[in-house]
């Protein structure tokens, strides 16, 4: 499989070490809009083009992708407010776009026990939080991944009507309270409180290679089909709609 990779800072090689693992091959490696354009001989001959670049460049970058008819594995987030638009244009124009505010296999796992616990705790007295922490180079806040979270509490409880970041106004808000140090892959903890006891679920990247190897295996799966996708449709995991 031919790669091109939008977005080469440390999350852009350390996938490229997961693709060269599985024998596929880099075509390109794109770091701004210079690129795009200078390389785009190359950018052609790929069969997908993997996008971990910023948020404010992303939504332009699958636009390109869908312009250049290359299928798009996309693991920048940010861009949530835009991701309906996208999904839109994806099916208009018949493209293929996979899309994950997290491509690591155990926070997805994370992401169907949060669902359950929040549909089983819903009707008792617990309070909660979500405290996310990652490494200083990261530009968006919260991070996807917390959002995420946070969403699907949302929709399956009937007291928390938002999410805020760092300062809880109102009883009915969702408080996700967002970290950066160092060089933290990834630290996501979702906290349920009472007057009794505390209950809590956790997820702890040791390092991005499980982020990389997600990617790749998302790329590899999306070959040949066109729609919106997401870990779920490749993972199967849908305990909770």
């Amino acid at each position: 499989m031919k790669i091109a990779l939008s977005g080469y800072g440390k999350m852009g090689q350390e996938i490229e070490k997961a693709v060269l693992e599985k024998n596929h091959v880099i075509v390109a490696k794109i770091d701004s809009a210079e690129d795009w354009k200078n390389l785009e001989q190359d950018i052609k001959k790929s069969d997908v083009i993997i996008d971990f670049s910023q948020p404010d460049v992303v939504v332009t970058n699958i636009q390109k992708c869908f312009d250049l008819n290359i299928p798009a594995v996309v693991g920048t987030t940010g861009w949530e407010n835009k991701k309906e638009q996208i999904r839109e244009l994806c099916l208009l124009k018949n493209q293929a776009i996979f899309t994950a505010s997290n491509f690591s296999i155990g926070v997805n796992i994370l992401f169907e026990i949060n669902k359950l616990l929040a549909n089983l705790i819903s009707k008792y007295p617990y309070d909660l939080t979500i405290e996310e922490t990652h490494h200083i180079h990261k530009k968006d806040r919260p991070s996807g991944t917390a959002i995420e979270l946070a969403n699907q509490i949302i929709k399956l409880t009937e007291n928390k009507h938002q999410w805020i970041i760092d300062k809880e106004t109102d009883p009915s808000d969702l408080l996700i309270n967002s970290f950066r140090k160092g060089e933290v892959p990834g630290t996501h903890i979702v906290k349920y409180e009472s007057d009794i006891d505390e209950l809590e679920i956790k997820h702890t990247a040791k390092n991005r290679k499980g982020f990389a190897k997600g990617a790749v295996s998302a790329a590899e799966w999306l070959m040949g089909k066109t729609g919106f996708f997401e870990m779920k449709d490749m993972l199967g995991t849908k305990v909770i709609k």
